[in-house]
């Protein structure tokens, strides 16, 4: 075959090309450093959100040939959330994850995941948190020393408590309830009639055990993992508030990573909150079948939903306002958008 010039040329970039994806690997190899990582919060590491760490952890050494190692504190083992947020915030830790309740301290508009009633469904609450509302927020946590990386799977709220069934608003009155410590946690309870505790994760057994307190509201998976029903009786379904947890990094740490490292991390917290999320809504008919063995499960009617949402509502008109007329119009934008596409 005849050799023209445009063959040659063809040949060299072809070669050229080549040579640079050889070169590929070992250029990105430079780009990622041996690290040392370090990921703790307060709930089990057999709960969706520490299955979700672990799938985090798995990924990021994966992505990184192994030069990366995020290692898993479960149970609070370093300090309860206040501690590992100001321990992200500082750079004394990589990465945390805490209801957003918490976050409300910092930036009053994450009060906005804690609505009573807000979400009807989980796929309603991912829709926000993935959204534009939920991207805003989570970008707006680099004044405070953080990078948002996602918001992971709670999910929805339910009580326990070891006086009663709650199937009526008339049946929350004088309960000595744990909160999250965020003032919309408060209020809520307040209004409905209960007397809140504001009380870290890792001190609730205890209350609960030694009577100090009657109950507490969590996520059915949270229930189980953390064998509240050891100290509970009754488990009323309520599903009043959703909670979403956000996947937090230190920004220190965060800028101190090359463009691949940070993409490693990103990709690795995406996949891994929609793991997270799968396994999740999973546990949650399961944990509900298991704790029906083993406590008083009761549902909570439509009309009492109504009457719950009815009482509250004072304490969204309140926290509204709070949280500003722009995200609140963005969020209902977004529910209404979601409804009518049903």
């Amino acid at each position: 075959m005849k050799t023209t010039p445009s063959l040659i040329r063809r040949a060299l970039v072809g070669a050229a090309a080549a040579l640079l994806l050889a070169q590929a690997p070992a250029a990105l190899a430079q780009d990622v450093k041996e690290r040392n990582l370090k990921f703790a919060f307060s709930l089990a590491k057999d709960h969706p959100l520490g299955q979700g760490a672990q799938k985090f952890s798995d990924l990021v050494a994966q992505k990184s040939g192994g030069k990366i190692k995020v290692s898993i504190y479960a149970n609070a083992v370093l300090g309860g959330d206040p501690q590992n947020l100001s321990a992200v915030r500082g750079g004394t830790l990589d990465f945390t994850s805490m209801a957003t309740g918490l976050l409300a301290g910092m930036d009053k508009q994450f009060m906005v995941f804690d609505f009573p009633f807000l979400f009807n469904n989980a796929q309603e609450a991912y829709a926000v948190s993935d959204g534009p509302v939920g991207t805003q927020l989570l970008d707006g946590l680099s004044r405070f020393g953080l990078v948002g990386l996602g918001i992971w799977d709670l999910g929805f709220r339910n009580m326990t408590n070891s006086k009663r069934p709650i199937a009526r608003v008339e049946d929350l009155q004088g309960l000595k309830v744990r909160v999250i410590a965020a003032p919309i946690y408060l209020d809520m309870f307040n209004t409905l009639g209960a007397n809140p505790v504001p009380m870290t994760f890792g001190e609730v057994y205890g209350a609960l055990e030694s009577k100090a307190i009657d109950g507490q509201d969590n996520p059915v998976g949270v229930i189980e993992s953390a064998k509240f029903a050891e100290v509970q009786k009754y488990l009323s379904l309520t599903r009043h508030i959703y909670t979403g947890m956000p996947l937090l990094m230190s920004k220190k740490t965060w800028d101190g990573m090359s463009a691949t490292e940070r993409r490693i991390i990103t990709e690795a917290a995406n996949e891994a909150k929609a793991e997270e999320r799968r396994i999740s809504q999973i546990k949650e008919a399961e944990a509900i079948d298991a704790l029906k063995k083993v406590m008083q499960v009761n549902e909570v009617s439509a009309a009492e939903v109504a009457r719950l949402r009815q009482k509250v509502q004072p304490v969204v008109d309140k926290f509204s306002k709070e949280v500003g007329e722009p995200v609140m119009q963005q969020v209902n934008a977004e529910l209404a958008r979601l409804r009518a596409a049903k």
